[in-house]
């Protein structure tokens, strides 16, 4: 697999420590008396990925579109590759790669002429133009696809036209907003495998994404924002020492016992118990308190914490799921 080229500084003994790719301070945003983003400040490094995750209505969207330049702040300002996005935002936008989640490809083009088309927007001409067509084609796995108009390609493969083509002006910052929606199981597998390429080639990504087991699958840090505060930003071991919490899962024949005197909550057959330490320690109490259901007991796991567990604590959520609700994950403030 080729990596899409990066232009990366190497930093001598004395050399100043790099900028971050992205730099967002104090944003504030309203619409009208909703106020989306209350003072929301965090970094992107180049090569790190770092994964935007929030209920619907978190301030999620607002904050890409600010960075994007597509909104303007209210307060605050936005720095990306060092420019500022409120003075110089045409500048500013030709360093981002921002591939929405609605995909934006011509259907009645090749995808040769798709790829083309954008790199010709950002300023490739001729041999340029061609070399980094087949760079770009060729890390997406499109290559066979060339001369296939796009309306023809599979979700997955128009998918991945559409991340290509934001990519063809070498972007130091990626913005992705829910990439893998809609796609199968191998697509989803490749695009995951090639944001590792590009991040590990010294692209900064910021990638919104409702399933959480694709975080941990990218290595991506995390920022969560919950009711337009950013509640945590950090990578995920540094998370989960912090919000993260310990849980037994009991799983019965029937409806699952409720247990009054602990947190817990109820899904399908499972009983989610929250504990205070570590779940092995609190078990016996719990079969205890279980009193004639334990009969009914068909398994029993040691939950450890999890992005899931720092997720919910940190929005509120009762439930345990992988995947973020796709309600949550939108909406017009969101």
């Amino acid at each position: 697999m080729t990596v899409l080229a990066s232009t990366n500084v190497s930093c001598t003994k004395d050399a100043l420590p790099a900028a971050p790719v992205l730099a967002v301070e104090d944003v504030e945003k309203r619409y009208g008396s909703i106020h989306s983003l209350k003072g929301v400040s965090m970094e992107i490094a180049r090569g790190e990925i770092v994964a935007l995750l929030g209920l619907n209505g978190a301030g999620k969207t607002t904050l890409v579109s600010i960075i994007a330049g597509i909104l303007r702040p209210d307060d605050g300002r936005v720095w990306v590759d060092g420019i500022n996005v409120l003075a110089s935002g045409s500048l500013a936008r030709r360093r981002i790669g921002l591939a929405p989640q609605e995909t934006g490809v011509y259907p009645t083009l090749h995808v040769e002429e798709n790829l083309r088309f954008f790199g010709e927007l950002s300023g490739l001409r001729r041999r340029s133009l061609t070399r980094r067509v087949d760079e770009v084609a060729e890390t997406f796995a499109l290559t066979e696809f060339m001369r296939r108009p796009a309306r023809d390609l599979s979700g997955g493969e128009r998918r991945r036209l559409h991340t290509a083509m934001t990519l063809m002006h070498r972007p130091p910052l990626l913005v992705m907003d829910e990439p893998t929606t809609g796609v199968d199981v191998e697509s989803r597998a490749r695009l995951l495998a090639i944001i590792r390429s590009l991040a590990e080639g010294g692209h900064g990504v910021c990638y919104s994404t409702h399933y959480l087991s694709e975080v941990e699958q990218l290595g991506a840090s995390a920022a969560i924002l919950n009711e337009g505060h950013l509640a945590a930003h950090g990578t995920l071991p540094k998370l989960m020492a912090e919000h993260g919490y310990y849980a037994v899962d009991l799983q019965f024949e029937g409806a699952p016992p409720r247990l009054e005197s602990r947190v817990s909550t109820v899904r399908d057959s499972t009983l989610h118990v929250i504990t205070d330490c570590r779940p092995a320690t609190e078990v016996a109490a719990i079969l205890a308190e279980l009193g004639p259901a334990v009969e009914r007991l068909k398994s029993l796991e040691l939950v450890q914490p999890s992005l899931e567990s720092v997720f919910n604590a940190l929005t509120g959520q009762k439930s345990h799921p992988d995947r973020i609700p796709q309600g949550w994950a939108g909406g017009s403030h969101g």
